[in-house]
């Protein structure tokens, strides 16, 4: 994965592409569905809306997670599993979208795994 915060080649995305209502699909089970998306470049991401499975919040999914979309089934599928996104760093607030220390955190997460 080139970088954590752009989607791979391969991974089925268009650029400009809404995501937003796609049910999110990691190998285990379902996560989410995308209740928001960064597309800036080198900032991509979608913010999952959880609902009950997380205690109803929601997480933030840098898009180098992302490794294929089926626009026809609006399902996004992620490598990461259930686990492993319950347990990234904590996701509260819009304003951490762009705030560099969490965006960090995040990316380096992601990246270990």
């Amino acid at each position: 994965m080139s970088s954590v915060w752009m989607y791979a080649q391969d991974s089925g995305y268009t650029s400009g592409q809404s995501l937003v209502g796609f049910t999110v699909e990691a190998a285990d089970g379902a996560v989410g569905h995308v209740d928001r998306q960064q597309d800036q470049p080198g900032m991509q991401h979608l913010v999952v809306d959880t609902g009950a499975w997380v205690f109803g919040r929601s997480v933030l999914i840098p898009a180098g997670a992302v490794i294929g979309i089926d626009t026809e089934a609006q399902t996004v599928k992620v490598a990461p599993s259930r686990e492993q996104i319950k347990a990234a760093p904590r996701f509260t607030t819009d304003s951490e979208t762009a705030d560099p220390s969490y965006l960090s955190a995040v990316g380096h997460y992601y990246l270990s795994l």
